[in-house]
């Protein structure tokens, strides 16, 4: 669904970052890691097509996203921001609907259809109950839910995450990460593709993704959640001892160290598995 080559981005003639190549078919899940200011957002306003790519392209649907009209685009990626806070009361409903506006013409009212749509998108996260609630009286979690909701409204094959779990409680963190498994996983070819960037390792080992992790705006590693996040390309980009040791459950989790150290200390076994 979506091809990135050889990247270069920035604002105007500044550059952010360079050599940035990924790629994102039906039922990936691709997780950017990396520090504050490592390139994440200004690489995710490139793939949707708000910023030019100062060199290199963007392929959405096998064409350059510079050739194709906003629309077009919108009814190809949904967008799931951080935050959201209307200017208005609107009800839960009226913000999934929302989502509905790529599929609209110009002038265009939603329908019956569209509402089918959308109420069909908060039963299957679970939020049918919320429809009718004002949205910003809801909880963090579900206010993501709803959002993530309008995405799915959108009917766009390709979803993209900035941060969905920011701000949230442990356990509304896990219904969302549960979510965004599962629209990746559904089955006769109807799962998402789903970009998502993190501040937290681990929830690429819980959503089992590929992981591209970046550094001073470039891909420090890019591979399997497994392959990628050990403990020296965790301490190398976040400047910190990292350990990544397996539970005994079988799950991998990363353990930076609460010392002092300014600067990582690299001895083998600081970066061997468990």
């Amino acid at each position: 669904m979506l091809d990135a080559r050889e990247l270069a981005i920035g604002y105007g003639a500044t550059e952010i970052g360079s050599g940035l190549s990924l790629s994102v078919k039906t039922g990936d899940i691709l997780c950017l890691l990396g520090p504050n200011g490592c390139g994440k957002t200004t690489l995710f306003r490139t793939l949707l097509g708000l910023l030019p790519a100062l060199s290199g392209q963007v392929l959405l649907g096998g064409k350059p996203i510079t050739a194709q009209r906003r629309a077009e685009i919108a009814r190809q990626i949904a967008y799931v921001p951080q935050a959201h806070a209307p200017p208005f009361p609107f009800e839960a409903l009226e913000v999934v609907l929302m989502g509905r506006t790529a599929r609209l013409g110009t002038f265009g009212q939603p329908g019956q259809r569209d509402r089918e749509t959308a109420l069909t998108a908060m039963r299957k996260l679970g939020i049918g109950d919320l429809a009718h609630r004002d949205y910003s009286r809801l909880s963090g979690g579900q206010r993501q839910l709803v959002l993530i909701a309008r995405a799915l409204a959108q009917e766009a094959p390709l979803i993209v995450m900035d941060e969905p779990t920011a701000s949230l409680d442990f356990g509304n963190q896990v219904q969302v990460l549960a979510q965004i498994k599962a629209l990746a996983q559904e089955a006769a070819g109807a799962g998402h593709g789903v970009i998502l960037s993190t501040h937290d390792p681990d929830q690429a080992f819980a959503l089992d993704a590929r992981v591209l992790l970046m550094k001073d705006g470039r891909t420090r590693a890019e591979g399997s959640a497994s392959e990628v996040l050990t403990g020296e390309n965790l301490s190398d980009v976040y400047g910190i001892p990292v350990t990544v040791e397996t539970t005994g459950s079988g799950r991998r989790v990363c353990l930076p160290s609460l010392g002092r150290q300014s600067a990582p200390t690299m001895t083998s076994d600081a970066f061997t598995m468990a």
